[in-house]
């Protein structure tokens, strides 16, 4: 896999980090907000090396004298925060409700762990190490939000006005999007996927559906969905017509008698072919069932995962690529 070292510019002192790899976990959007002086990095890469190229690629675009002294996580996911820890002494912002979220996923070294002890005869083992195992976690510690809030939260940037806005639960329980009214771009976050069957850990998908209405509610000229290429509002409101379909189609097989695993083999014959990682739909099953059920129970991620992979063996990968093989320079540029 080979991974962009650039950023794009979509709007005055606004770059996007954009890896661009549909069809696989891992890879997201970060958004660089630059100023004379201080600037503001909304979300960072998975994994230390990953998040030191992102490094080296903003300082090709801000001025000399800049430094990147805020760290906005638009939620909990480590694709989304893990290189928090590359940023010493930057204030890290999120929602007070995303620290609900930081225990409910591997950490760094438990995931290194995991994929260490990973057998490619087994499937679970094969489809973590086929989707994972390119990643080094090694070296990386979490590094949770040093400032929180709940509602919103106006940052100024220099002369930018930058409003960050809550929206979970939805994808998790503590989303935010960032929202730069002068250049009419919204950072989404995981409340948008483009070009993959989305997964969500929180939900209800009502709540995916409402932040994405808030988004809409902005006017935005430009979206940076959490994975895949920007977008308009168009692609917005087609998002959120799947997501409702989906929605419908789990309530009417909620309401049929069948439980998590009958729905979801149903949602898996029934899905969408221009889609990857169509077993996230075994995902999205179980966790609007947990709303439809009435259960408190907190979604335990692997273990979901697990089960999606179980219920969609077709879905594991023939090839596994071999771990920590990132290259420093890349033939995809954006």
């Amino acid at each position: 896999m080979r991974i962009s070292t650039r950023l794009t510019e979509i709007g005055s002192q606004v770059y996007a980090w954009l890896p661009d790899f549909p069809g696989t976990w891992g890879m997201a959007n970060c958004t660089l907000i630059g100023a004379d002086s201080a600037s503001v990095l909304v979300d960072t890469p998975y994994t230390a090396h990953l998040t030191r190229l992102l490094k080296t690629a903003a300082h090709e675009v801000l001025p000399p004298s800049a430094e990147i002294s805020t760290v906005v996580n638009t939620h909990a996911n480590g694709d989304h925060s893990y290189g928090n820890g590359e940023f010493p002494g930057a204030e890290i912002i999120s929602t007070e409700a995303n620290l609900q979220h930081l225990c409910a996923e591997p950490t760094p070294g438990q995931l290194e762990t995991l994929l260490n002890q990973c057998q490619q005869e087994d499937d679970f083992g094969r489809y973590l190490l086929a989707h994972f195992g390119r990643f080094d976690y090694r070296g990386l510690h979490l590094t949770p939000p040093t400032r929180t809030f709940t509602g919103r939260l106006e940052l100024p940037v220099g002369d930018i006005t930058v409003e960050l806005i809550e929206v979970g639960p939805a994808h998790t329980v503590g989303d935010l999007i960032v929202h730069l009214p002068d250049s009419r771009i919204v950072c989404a976050g995981d409340v948008l996927f483009i070009g993959d069957v989305p997964v969500h850990w929180a939900g209800p998908l009502d709540g995916v559906i409402a932040a994405a209405q808030q988004i809409l509610d902005l006017d935005p000229d430009v979206v940076v969905p959490g994975h895949g290429p920007l977008v308009g509002q168009q692609e917005v409101r087609t998002y959120m017509t799947y997501v409702a379909e989906l929605r419908d189609r789990i309530h009417e097989l909620h309401a049929s008698g069948l439980g998590v695993d009958g729905a979801s083999r149903v949602l898996l014959r029934e899905r969408r072919p221009d889609l990857g990682l169509w077993e996230r739909l075994a995902v999205l099953t179980a966790t609007e069932y947990r709303h439809l059920d009435g259960s408190n129970e907190k979604p335990q991620l692997l273990q979901i995962l697990r089960s999606a992979v179980r219920l969609a063996p077709e879905c594991i990968p023939e090839t596994i690529t071999p771990r920590y093989a990132f290259p420093a320079q890349s033939d995809r540029l954006r």
